[in-house]
């Protein structure tokens, strides 16, 4: 049996690891494996990588989209996709989207560039569904303060980079309406786990 590759993605304080809490738990329930990642950071080597992109001094823009590249690539080779090539449901918490939107738009690399350079790095891997949690940018950065832990290197950015992250998010759902689902995340956390539920059982369906 093939398996199932979600990945959820949004400017940060959208709410992410609570709806692949949840979803977890949904599939669980009926008794799916579920293998649960994140990037960058979801190997032993990406947990390094992931030390050196958000722990520590500057990096430059084209060096950041190379090391999330090769994090993603080793990821993908050692963990995705032999879950994947054992029936599982992957579940990851930000991929290739992440970078297009992260480094192609709110670095100024170019969308295009950053995408192919991951599309290489994973053998062109593109998850089943792709869980789009929408919020504005001023109100994403105070749900983020909030929280009380300290910002990583990219949380830090202003407003205006993380509206451009958003807006590139957007423009990606919109030309690939079939892998993505747009939510919008000031609905209740029920409500958004809902429409995701949905939308994933009519995959299960089908695989």
């Amino acid at each position: 049996m093939a398996g199932l590759f979600i990945s959820f993605e949004g400017i940060d304080g959208v709410g992410k690891s609570t709806q692949a809490d949840l979803l977890e738990e949904f599939l669980a329930e009926r008794g799916k494996t579920v293998v649960r990642t994140l990037e960058p950071g979801g190997t032993e080597l990406g947990h390094e990588i992931r030390q050196l992109l958000l722990h520590s001094g500057h990096v430059a823009p084209r060096a950041e989209a190379l090391l999330y590249a090769a994090d993603r690539g080793h990821h993908v080779a050692t963990k995705i996709r032999p879950a994947l090539a054992e029936g599982k449901v992957v579940i990851t918490d930000r991929y290739l989207d992440s970078s297009v939107a992260y480094q192609g738009a709110g670095r100024v690399l170019g969308a295009d560039d950053v995408r192919n350079l991951s599309l290489w790095a994973t053998e062109g891997l593109l998850p089943a569904l792709t869980v789009l949690l929408d919020l504005d940018a001023e109100t994403a950065v105070a749900r983020r303060a909030k929280t009380g832990s300290a910002p990583d290197r990219l949380e830090r950015e202003k407003v205006e980079f993380f509206e451009k992250v958003r807006a590139c998010y957007l423009e990606m759902a919109s030309a690939e309406r079939e892998r993505f689902l747009v939510i919008d995340a000031t609905e209740s956390i029920e409500n958004i786990q809902a429409h995701i539920r949905t939308r994933v059982s009519t995959l299960l369906a089908e695989v």
